[in-house]
């Protein structure tokens, strides 16, 4: 049951713009909508560089405000 609700919750998209603090603005595949995210604390951990137009598999909060960024694809 964890793992349905894992899936609901994780997007892919494509970074848009590229913010200070590590922080990205990304557009979402399905839908289009532009979300505000930031990078996962094992991408900074190992130093995964994300530019502006890769793709991205993003963690939604379940409350809205800002996404995480799990994985570079």
């Amino acid at each position: 049951m964890l793992q349905n609700k894992s899936s609901e919750l994780e997007r892919t998209g494509i970074v848009i713009e590229s913010l200070p603090n590590i922080m990205f603005r990304v557009r979402l595949d399905e839908g289009g909508e532009e979300i505000l995210s930031y990078l996962s604390g094992k991408m900074r951990l190992h130093r995964i560089r994300v530019l502006v137009g890769d793709k991205v598999l993003l963690e939604l909060e379940p409350y809205g405000g800002k996404a995480r960024i799990t994985k570079r694809l």
